[in-house]
């Protein structure tokens, strides 16, 4: 598919909870995604999934070639692409890249041979391989402009906590009563969102504060699932959820309770996965074919002060 520029101005729909702050004051239709372009990443590609956007508009993510085999790459604000990532103790054919802050610094995780998941961050074009301590299974899922992270650790039990790194000190944490817990993105404040699994193995997402206090379930209405992937410094958050009927939308959230769905024009799944402080998001969405092509789009009328 050609890079194509779209510019559609499309209004979400706004739900809200009974109990309701400053949206429940405002008009249904003063939160709009506007779709700028999709993109697909070059070559025999059937699924381009962006993952994160820094302040400069550069979109991280992962591409699926014709094989089977992921790639992580950055796409530039220009709109160019970077050669793939392929971090190289990659034996899996599976290199991923997650996040990317404003130095260019990506982070992401690989597969080995043996199916264990291991962190990797890629700067300047050297990259260092990350664990958490004593896991057999890393992912590294976000990272800040301070060089901050998060992501999800396995000691080989199946079983993912959440952990972050703040100045090189690590702390582990999971939603109680979930069965797996990953933290997907950070934002400057320490404040970070990401989902958990329930008993029941439904997922369902979740907000933690500076002071380590969560907040959750965070699942709008009608959701049978819920995954939050991004935020940004004024805490409008980005992810996904499944409805009773299967189908797969895109959600933009402010904490603690106000929800925006937005789909994708003629799409089967839509999931939107970063944001920045300007409000672009990335995500992506899936055509008839089953083919995901990505998304940059752009979130207007929401207070900055939320």
């Amino acid at each position: 598919m050609k890079l194509k520029q779209i510019f559609i101005s499309i209004l979400a729909v706004l739900f809200v909870f009974p109990l309701m702050g400053t949206f429940a004051q405002q008009a249904p239709d003063s939160v709009s995604i506007r779709v700028l372009t999709t993109f697909d990443y070059p070559g025999t590609v059937i699924s381009t999934q962006p993952q994160n956007i820094n302040d400069g508009d550069a979109i991280v993510g992962i591409y699926v070639d014709s094989l089977g085999v992921q790639r992580g790459f950055v796409r530039f604000s220009n709109g160019n692409f970077s050669a793939p990532i392929v971090e190289p103790n990659d034996t899996g054919n599976l290199t991923q890249g997650r996040g990317i802050n404003d130095e260019g610094t990506v982070c992401g995780d690989y597969l080995t041979s043996d199916g264990n998941d291991h962190g990797f961050f890629l700067s300047r074009g050297t990259f260092t391989e990350y664990d958490a301590p004593g896991a057999l299974s890393t992912v590294v899922l976000g990272i800040n402009n301070v060089a901050d992270f998060v992501g999800g650790f396995s000691d080989g039990n199946g079983i993912f906590q959440g952990f972050v790194s703040l100045g090189g000190n690590i702390t582990s944490f999971s939603v109680p009563g979930a069965s797996s817990t990953f933290a997907y993105q950070l934002n400057r404040s320490n404040q970070l969102v990401g989902y958990y699994i329930d008993s029941l193995g439904i997922t369902h997402g979740y907000f933690r504060d500076t002071d380590g206090a969560l907040q959750f379930p965070i699942d709008p209405p009608g959701s049978t699932g819920t995954i939050l992937f991004g935020l940004n410094d004024f805490n409008w958050v980005v992810g996904r959820y499944v409805d009773s009927s299967g189908v797969t939308h895109g959600l933009f959230f402010v904490p603690p309770n106000e929800f925006v769905t937005f789909d994708y024009p003629g799409s089967t799944s839509t999931s939107l996965n970063g944001i920045n402080a300007a409000g672009f998001i990335c995500g992506r969405y899936r055509d008839a074919s089953g083919v995901d092509h990505g998304i940059l789009a752009r979130v207007t009328g929401v207070p900055r002060g939320k």
